[in-house]
């Protein structure tokens, strides 16, 4: 297609003055991290079971987690004085290309190393059956975890972006579908994302019964990807401690305070950011019928991909359009195994192409259907990880001088872009 047609059409757009606000979030956080990580292994006492000599097979897995090497170094200084021979496994099922080297390079670009964490990282893809669940599927985890003497679950509470249940990320998909790799994966999706809360209660359950875990520590986060909770929690309280964590870390996410919009612009996205590259939780655009939730903007603009995604554009598909810059960057080998793996096909589509940011954004606003072009709601963020500043249309100025919990922070300005068409 003859670009310049497209561009005839999309540049004819007029695009509003922009206003910088401030929302206002509970910033409550964990000054003391590694102090942090053992007054909750000491409150919970779940160091009762290490013995001198065993080896320990403790869990990374592949999100931005605020502080993962840390705490997870702090978990292997323990285990050490304890007089056990810890290892870190990555628990991510597919990601890193479903490669062993690829889940390395993930952890690494996370500042999980062995230099750093003072012992080994074994990773490989093989896995070994453990056993099996209630109704007689295999259940199935990593070969060095099955083999080590004790397994240690560590993993952030979160929201899901595809699916809603009583667990959704946290420790029981942990170990479901991370600690279980890619074979592991693959069998807890193939049923889709209707039956996935299910099956990760069922495989985690069956992981619980047939295999060494010596506890859990779990992390909450605050609006600003800051840590502000952190608990051990024994094997056997897996189930029932963890919806009550689930609720406590919904009630901490950020979100837009405005969340009636009509378009939505993104700054960038990656795997480093959310599961599905922008949390849907912040966007409203989901890649699953199984969640939904605010704000659903008619419109979403994508504007880059994260170097720390390593061209995994997962989620690139909830989007109504990206860039050329983006495009460029999206790397199928990278992004097809999460989608292959969790029949989630609907996150890697790809939306319109164009050819820099300005026309992105024109395009967005020109397809937002039935929307009053000249006083279009248009908000632009960061990430949905950076909400603490963002960008309002200056039809939504007043509304957002008048909203609990904004400060307005300058006047109106137009969108500056450089000689190519793009705001960076």
């Amino acid at each position: 297609m003859d670009m310049s047609v497209v561009e005839d059409l999309a540049q004819k757009v007029p695009l509003p003055r922009m206003v910088r606000i401030e929302q206002h979030f509970d910033r409550t956080a964990i000054a003391d991290i590694e102090g942090g990580v053992r007054s909750a292994i000491s409150d919970r006492n779940v160091l009762d079971s290490i013995r001198p000599g065993m080896s320990v097979a403790v869990t990374a897995g592949s999100r931005g987690i605020s502080n993962i090497a840390l705490i997870l170094r702090t978990i292997v200084r323990i285990l050490k004085e304890k007089g056990a021979e810890p290892f870190v496994i990555p628990a991510m099922g597919s990601h890193g290309g479903a490669t062993a080297q690829g889940q390395l390079e993930v952890l690494a670009s996370l500042g999980i190393t062995e230099g750093y964490l003072s012992c080994p990282i074994r990773s490989s893809m093989e896995v070994r059956k453990i056993g099996a669940t209630f109704d007689g599927h295999p259940v199935q985890i990593d070969a060095f975890a099955a083999q080590a003497d004790g397994i240690i679950v560590v993993n952030r509470i979160k929201a899901h972006t595809s699916f809603t249940g009583s667990v959704e990320s946290g420790l029981m998909k942990m170990m479901a579908i991370g600690l279980a790799k890619q074979a592991g994966a693959e069998v807890c999706h193939q049923e889709g994302y209707a039956k996935i809360a299910e099956n990760i209660r069922k495989y985690g359950s069956a992981i619980l019964k047939n295999a060494r875990i010596l506890f859990g520590v779990a992390m909450i986060e605050n609006a600003f990807d800051d840590t502000c909770e952190i608990h051990a929690v024994r094997p056997e309280d897996f189930e029932k401690r963890e919806p009550g964590l689930l609720l406590r870390a919904k009630k901490r996410m950020p979100r837009i305070l405005l969340p009636d919009m009509d378009v939505l612009v993104v700054d960038r996205m990656g795997k480093n950011i959310s599961g599905l590259g922008m949390d849907p939780h912040i966007t409203g655009c989901f890649a699953s019928p199984y969640a939904s939730g605010p704000p659903r903007p008619d419109k979403l603009v994508v504007l880059d991909l994260t170097e720390e995604t390593h061209g995994n554009a997962n989620g690139i598909g909830v989007a109504d359009v990206t860039t050329r810059r983006l495009f460029e960057k999206f790397d199928p080998e990278a992004t097809y195994p999460n989608a292959l793996t969790a029949t989630l096909t609907a996150a890697v589509r790809i939306p319109l192409v164009m050819a820099n940011q300005r026309l992105a954004i024109q395009t967005g606003i020109k397809t937002a259907a039935g929307f009053d072009k000249k006083n279009i709601r248009l908000v632009r963020i960061r990430d949905t990880l950076s909400l603490s500043e963002i960008w309002v249309s200056e039809a939504m100025e007043e509304e957002a001088r008048n909203t609990s919990g904004v400060r307005v922070l300058g006047n109106p300005e137009p969108f500056v872009f450089d000689e190519e068409g793009n705001l960076f």
